[in-house]
């Protein structure tokens, strides 16, 4: 795992959408010009269920400040609709997110501790917000399902870097 640094162009990412077609993550949709790009962990994970549930909530908010909201992982498709239905959710949805992508990202990837959790490795969660030059304006990625960044705080934050040209911060080179 590498992690992807900050400022730098975030790399366009394929995967299948619940629903049919492709999710490019990486290419804002919709007439946004951001993009906010959501990893979660999968079926398995019940943070991930309530932080997807209060993202949903606070989409339309995103989209108003110009983002697209996309959310992925690397479950299979049966296991991300299972997911969506659960929590009735109508967030653009990624699946099938591959370890080399997974890799590609940054991300860090567990494996399951037993077969009652999952039957594959999978990703840790990760945020990314990509600006209008593609570049990664923000970033987080966690190891452990805990750490997560606010997503109120979050979008206060986006709203003022758009507001005042806020620059990409953790750029310094030693």
């Amino acid at each position: 795992m590498t992690a992807l640094p900050a400022a730098s162009i975030f790399p366009k990412t394929e995967v299948p959408r619940l629903g049919g077609g492709t999710l490019t993550l990486g290419v804002p949709q919709g007439g946004h010009d951001w993009q906010l790009v959501v990893v979660y962990r999968g079926l398995h994970c019940p943070l991930c269920k309530s932080y997807l549930a209060t993202l949903q909530q606070l989409e339309a908010d995103f989209n108003d400040l110009g983002v697209d909201v996309v959310t992925v992982s690397g479950d299979p498709e049966e296991k991300a609709r299972a997911f969506r239905d659960e929590k009735e959710l109508t967030l653009p949805i990624g699946y099938d997110l591959s370890l080399d992508q997974m890799d590609a990202l940054g991300l860090y990837i567990s494996d399951p501790r037993s077969e009652k959790e999952t039957d594959r490795p999978f990703s840790e969660p990760g945020l990314f917000v990509i600006n209008a030059d593609g570049a990664i304006q923000i970033v987080d990625v966690s190891n452990a399902p805990f750490s997560r960044p606010d997503l109120d705080s979050l979008l206060s934050g986006i709203k003022f870097i758009r507001k005042n040209d806020y620059p990409v911060r953790g750029t310094h080179v030693r």
